[in-house]
């Protein structure tokens, strides 16, 4: 028979003592976070993670942190380093070494290449008078709360602070670098992420691919373009081909009487809504959405009133927005 009543009482008990570890986590940062971000600013080179075990998991999540917020990063397997893989570390690199402990013997041959090639060394642990911290040129010290299980043997708490220690370097360089979403999208292409990154220009149709007609084109000829190029609506442009209305399916079943002797600007509605090429594509779905249509000509404010492309609610769909 379960015990629901103690499950959930343990399982709060560890996500409490964890949350408190992480406040305390973020008093006692200091200087030493500080000097940690400006040496990697400074590097060169990449930023080379290594750790063992726990720590080696977490090592592993930071780098693809890093990397994928504008750090260039990579995890170096400390074992692996000692057969090999130290050549994948050079001078401009910093390493960030990573043990709860400061005593981890597979961390011995990494820490002493950095002090014979002089790299910069960040170490990451909870005891300051280990041989890591001593050997390090800077300190990230975690504090020491022994861990969620009660008896100090589960890594919990000690990888939950030096996980969200990681965090902050990340962010803070992100936010140092003035990293934008679309510079986030240049790393995340595929899935949802990259879906809700991408821009109205990534998703747009442009070229011979545009529904134009000319304001005085007869409406014999816009119904043609518009069955041809199947978006059901088509952009008006004016002498100097800048968009000057759009005739969609609404526009025509009000002139319905008499439509193939009208004219394309005679049948158009007027300053039809556009959207920048620059604008997310969320925010495109936002506007359809919200002005019950199904396409939107891009124009550049920054430009001209040219029609750059269209969008139509079926692309932004297809790539799981909507």
């Amino acid at each position: 028979m379960t015990d629901t009543k103690a499950f959930l009482s343990t399982a709060r008990q560890v996500i409490t003592d964890e949350a408190r570890a992480l406040d305390v986590l973020a008093e006692g940062l200091n200087d030493d976070f500080a000097e940690a971000v400006q040496l990697i600013l400074q590097a060169k080179g990449r930023i080379i993670i290594s750790g063992i075990g726990k720590s080696g998991h977490i090592g592993h999540k930071i780098a693809a942190t890093l990397a994928s917020t504008g750090t260039p990063a990579y995890f170096v397997h400390p074992a692996e380093a000692s057969h090999g893989d130290l050549g994948m570390v050079s001078k401009g690199d910093v390493v960030l070494a990573i043990s709860n402990s400061g005593e981890a013997p597979e961390l011995v041959n990494m820490l002493a290449f950095t002090r014979r090639f002089g790299i910069p060394l960040i170490g990451l642990s909870s005891k300051p008078e280990s041989t890591l911290m001593q050997q390090a040129d800077v300190h990230l010290l975690i504090p020491s709360l022994g861990e969620a299980c009660g008896f100090g043997m589960v890594p919990s708490i000690s990888t939950t602070l030096t996980l969200a220690m990681g965090d902050a370097l990340a962010i803070a360089l992100m936010k140092y670098r003035d990293f934008k979403p679309e510079d986030f999208r240049a790393f995340h292409p595929g899935g949802k992420l990259g879906a809700q990154l991408s821009t109205v220009r990534d998703l747009m149709h442009s070229g011979s691919a545009l529904p134009l007609v000319a304001a005085d084109t007869p409406m014999s000829d816009a119904l043609i373009e518009i069955s041809q190029k199947g978006f059901g609506v088509a952009g008006v442009t004016d002498a100097q081909g800048w968009l000057q209305g759009i005739i969609t399916d609404g526009d025509l079943r009000r002139h319905m009487d008499g439509l193939l002797d009208k004219t394309s600007s005679q049948v158009m509605t007027e300053d039809p809504t556009t959207i920048s090429p620059k604008a997310l594509a969320e925010e495109a779905v936002a506007i359809m959405n919200d002005r019950k249509i199904t396409s939107l000509f891009v124009v550049d404010p920054d430009a001209n009133r040219g029609a750059e492309g269209l969008l139509h609610i079926h692309d932004c769909l297809r790539v799981g927005l909507g």
